[in-house]
């Protein structure tokens, strides 16, 4: 039996997004609450909508990853289901490569605006192709910043404009430029905990701030085909570049069918033991 319907899958292809019949056991979303709570916890520093590269488990100095992050293989093991990755097959192809984990977490009252953007401006994939599986661990609606999609913007697969923003309370510091879309055609995509949405790496999409007292957390696992690279110098961080994220060591893992490209490297950012 597939994990996706065939009514599921063109509704990825033709909207961009889906939220399929696909759920996670409560006990399992549990589990995963309890993990976040105490990677947040765990890292007192980073913002909880900010928690990068949170499937990795610290290697570096203080526990933390690459990245400066403490991390769970909890959530590595959520990223290998194999219904989520047998899903995502269905979208990207039967070669899939895991390559990026997010936690976002907005706290209730002052949880922090994600402004329209677009996936693929930020990351380094070429040919760009990514698909994101957005995990709810909380309810998440509209009142308690939900992501909000603009449907069909990824159809002429093609990255919009984006500017620098200064301010300290936007998840991103980077968003889509005015004028390039019309923010009325946004969907709310309002989840329970252990649903989930699929986006496409074109998706215009975006949350607003959290202004309830409802926390609203969720995990972004990223997912890319075999017939793209991790072209890992391609966006170096910085203040010119807008960039905050160092790509240059985060590790990869081919979960299905294999590298077409030959090129993506296995073995940077993995704890010597796994590589070997």
């Amino acid at each position: 039996m597939s994990a996706l319907t065939a009514d599921e899958v063109e509704a990825y292809r033709t909207e961009g997004y889906v939220v399929p019949r696909l759920r996670l056991p409560a006990a399992l979303v549990d589990q995963l609450r309890s993990t976040m709570e105490r990677l947040i916890a765990e890292n007192p520093g980073i913002r909880p909508e900010r928690l990068v590269s949170a499937h990795i488990d610290g290697q570096g100095s203080g526990g933390k990853n690459a990245e400066g992050v403490r991390g769970s293989a909890a959530f590595l093991d959520l990223a290998r289901d194999r219904t989520i990755v047998d899903a995502v097959a269905q979208l990207i192809g039967e070669d899939v490569i895991l390559w990026g984990c997010q936690i976002f977490c907005k706290p209730g009252g002052d949880g922090m605006e994600v402004p329209w953007h677009q996936d693929g401006h930020y990351w380094p994939i070429r040919p760009l192709a990514t698909c994101t599986a957005w995990v709810a661990l909380d309810p998440s609606t509209r009142a308690n910043g939900c992501l909000r999609v603009i449907p069909g913007s990824h159809r002429p697969s093609r990255l919009y404009d984006h500017m620098k923003e200064d301010r300290t309370d936007l998840v991103l510091n980077q968003r889509l430029l005015d004028g390039q879309f019309d923010p009325a055609m946004a969907v709310d995509l309002e989840l329970e905990p252990g649903q989930m949405s699929l986006h496409d790496v074109y998706m215009i999409h975006g949350s607003a701030p959290n202004r309830s007292p409802q926390r609203r957390a969720g995990v972004a696992i990223r997912y890319m085909p075999g017939t793209s690279v991790f072209e890992r110098g391609l966006m170096k961080p910085g203040a010119q570049s807008g960039y905050t994220v160092d790509f240059s060591t985060r590790p990869l893992w081919l979960l299905k069918g294999r590298d077409r490209t030959g090129r993506n490297d296995f073995s940077v950012g993995h704890a010597r033991a796994a590589a070997e």
